[in-house]
């Protein structure tokens, strides 16, 4: 498994236990928002689907997504004013960090993100400066807490799954986006396996080893980027020591 999934995992278990738990909800929120311009209908609006789902393992209260459909869609009277944007830059080590950030205010955002970058040594680049090496892909991390991991992988290969990783009895799966909900409803429905997560993801291509100390500072920075109260996501090309995200997952 990449270090930067082992990174989002950890920090998905996180936020559905702690403190974070609200800003997840209004990130979610926003996400339910932009996705509802789209139609009201999950049915047939994958990004909402996708949205909606995200709030319901998050455990998000029925009312709180309803009243986020009804905001962007029209429905209330009161369509939100949210603007995507996405960021380049350059953490440290030399690796490349995409972020991705739903806001209505681009200047506030952007001085924020830029300041986050900054201050970890790092800095904001041009538009298509590092997202050459990322792909659109869907990824699903799975725990196979019982039955083989290798025979569960290959089912899901069956299913839809472009490529894996197997590390223990953690699975992560990289799939093209028309199979994505497929592959997820597969696993879902196999014996022994539990969904930890699953997103549609800026996968790099390549990935940037640190040390230990580079480590910590890139963790500093994705966590602070994450912790804006704009940023929906983000996504790097950091392969972390072991040891660093065992510490990492640890830590309150």
């Amino acid at each position: 498994m990449s270090g930067h999934s082992k990174w989002s995992t950890i920090k998905h278990k996180k936020a559905a236990t702690d403190a974070r738990r609200g800003q997840l909800f209004t990130k979610i929120a926003r996400e339910i928002i932009v996705a509802a311009r789209g139609g009201a209908d999950p049915e047939t609006n994958f990004r909402l689907r996708l949205a909606i789902q995200s709030g319901k393992d998050a455990n998000m209260p029925n009312d709180n997504i309803d009243r986020a459909i009804a905001k962007g869609s029209g429905a209330d009277g009161d369509g939100a004013d949210l603007e995507e944007i996405t960021y380049e830059g350059y953490g440290p080590g030399g690796t490349a960090i995409m972020v991705q950030a739903l806001t209505d205010n681009r200047n506030r955002t952007a001085s924020d993100v830029r300041q986050m970058f900054s201050r970890a040594g790092g800095n904001l680049a041009e538009s298509g400066a590092v997202s050459w090496g990322f792909s659109n892909s869907g990824v699903i991390n799975v725990e196979a807490s019982s039955g083989d991991p290798e025979e569960i992988a290959l089912e899901a290969v069956d299913a839809g799954a472009e490529d894996f990783d197997i590390e223990g009895t953690s699975i992560e799966f990289k799939v093209p986006f028309t199979s994505f909900e497929p592959l997820k409803s597969a696993l879902e429905g196999m014996d022994g396996v539990e969904v930890e997560s699953a997103e549609l993801a800026m996968v790099p291509s390549t990935l940037v080893e640190l040390d230990d100390t580079k480590a910590k500072q890139a963790l500093r920075l994705l966590d602070t980027l994450e912790e804006l109260d704009d940023v929906q996501k983000v996504f790097s090309n950091a392969d972390f020591p072991d040891e660093v995200m065992e510490e990492y997952a640890q830590a309150g």
